[in-house]
Parts: structure tokens; C-alpha cells; sequence
């Protein structure tokens, strides 16, 4: 029997902050859009283009992240793609792309931007659920209190 790899690895900053929902049955779902850039050399006019692929994001059982998922925080997404279709209002079928997440890395510190960030200090959390690397400090269930001055990534410095 052939064997099939669905695995999808991204760096990218998120759109705007995570939002999580919990289903009938009680378990969390927090979903959040993710930008990715592509830059090239266009070869007619010797020019830099820029392009922003938009991908829409699944965690299961993680809800204390939220928090920490900001617009315009850069993480690092690991998992697999999951085609899903349905019927709108009018009645046409519609189908949608979103990456499940198995593996979430923050890669900038803090609950409301701050420093880069991007090695130690980082763990993965005991418990059921998907794996999820992040730092110590988010695994509490209250996020720290932000400091008067951040000279962090403010929302005129994201540029989507």
C-alpha cells in the first residue's frame, strides 16, 4: 500500500487575535487567520513584488492560548490540511481550506507583542490534546498584566 504525507509547516503573523469557542460537548476549538509573504523579482521590470497568502487556522483543546495569539504576533504552525464543504443560504455548496493545528510555536514573547523570541525557554505542556510548544509563562491560566511602556509591535506597525 502507497503511503501520504499531509503536513503543512508555517511561519507567519497572525491577522488579527485568536478567538475561542467551545462545542456542545465542552471541548475548546480557538481559530485565527495566519499571513504568510512571498517576495520575488519580477524578471520585466527588475521590481520587488510582495504577495500575502492568508490561511485559516485550527487549534483543538488548547484553550488558554487565545490570550497569547495576538494580530501581528509571528508563530510557527505545524499540522495538517482539512478540506470541509457545506450548503450557504442560497443554497450553494461551498468548500473551505483550514490548517489543524498539532504543533503551535510563539515566536514573539509576551500576551501583547514584545520581543523577538524563538528558542529557550520553551515546553510542551502535559495533558491531552494536541501538542503545543509555547513559553512557561503562558501556562498559566491568567495572562501577566501588560507594562505601562511597550515598544513592541504596535497595530500601525503590521503591515495587513
Amino acid at each position: 500500500m502507497a503511503r501520504s504525507v499531509n503536513k503543512v509547516i508555517l511561519i507567519g503573523n497572525l491577522g488579527k487575535d485568536a478567538e475561542t469557542k467551545f462545542t456542545a460537548g465542552g471541548t475548546p476549538v480557538t481559530k485565527f487567520t495566519l499571513a504568510t509573504q512571498r517576495r520575488w523579482k519580477d524578471q520585466a521590470t527588475g521590481d520587488w513584488k510582495e504577495e500575502a497568502e492568508w490561511h485559516n487556522v485550527t487549534l483543538w483543546k488548547q484553550e488558554n492560548v487565545a490570550p497569547y495569539l495576538t494580530k501581528g504576533k509571528q508563530v510557527y504552525v505545524e499540522g495538517r490540511l482539512r478540506t470541509s464543504s457545506y450548503e450557504d443560504k442560497e443554497g450553494q455548496k461551498r468548500s473551505y481550506t483550514e490548517v489543524v493545528c498539532e504543533e503551535l510555536m510563539l515566536l514573539t514573547s509576551g500576551p501583547r507583542g514584545g520581543e523577538e523570541g524563538g528558542g529557550g525557554g520553551y515546553e510542551r505542556p502535559s495533558g491531552g490534546g494536541a501538542p503545543v510548544s509555547m513559553p512557561r509563562s503562558a501556562q498559566r491560566t491568567q495572562p501577566p498584566a501588560a507594562p505601562a511602556f511597550e515598544p513592541g509591535i504596535s497595530d500601525d506597525d503590521v503591515p495587513f
